[in-house]
């Protein structure tokens, strides 16, 4: 599987976020064998939990897994400093980001400590979050801690 094709399948998770009221990032977190092991999106909103971003609900929906370096966590916006933070703390082997022009998160970071970091630059991710940021300022500033 392609990263674009990665990539896609945490698009559609942002695109649920966006329709359910929330902010509209998703991930997924997958296997070295391109195998789907666990996708969700940022319901900090829908679940009234700072702590739910998309790469933690990802994460958790993939469940326990032996090991992590081989996996591979794919975002539409470059991840936070929490979110990097989760990357760093399981030894996530790759991330591969959707976009980081509306958002320059932990990105650099990761690579420095050996994390292989893949930024596609989507237009879709772009697109969303810019429409997102715009109409709703006041809870994309919540949502990163401003």
């Amino acid at each position: 599987m392609t990263p674009e094709q990665m990539l896609d399948i945490a698009v559609e998770e942002a695109r649920k976020g966006l329709a359910e009221g929330g902010i509209p990032i998703g991930a997924a977190l997958f296997g070295a064998d391109g195998q789907l092991l666990g996708a969700g999106h940022n319901r900090r909103v829908q679940n009234d939990d700072p702590s739910v971003h998309a790469e933690t609900d990802a994460f958790r929906a993939a469940g326990r897994q032996r090991g992590y370096r081989s996996t591979v966590m794919v975002t539409t916006l470059s991840p936070c400093w929490y979110c990097s933070g989760l990357v760093r703390q399981f030894n996530i082997g790759a991330v591969v980001i959707g976009e980081s022009r509306t958002f320059h998160g932990g990105h650099d970071w990761l690579a420095e400590h050996g994390v292989a970091v893949t930024l596609l630059d989507d237009e879709r991710c772009v697109t969303m979050m810019e429409e997102f940021i715009a109409a709703k300022p006041e809870l994309w500033a919540e949502d990163i801690g401003e």
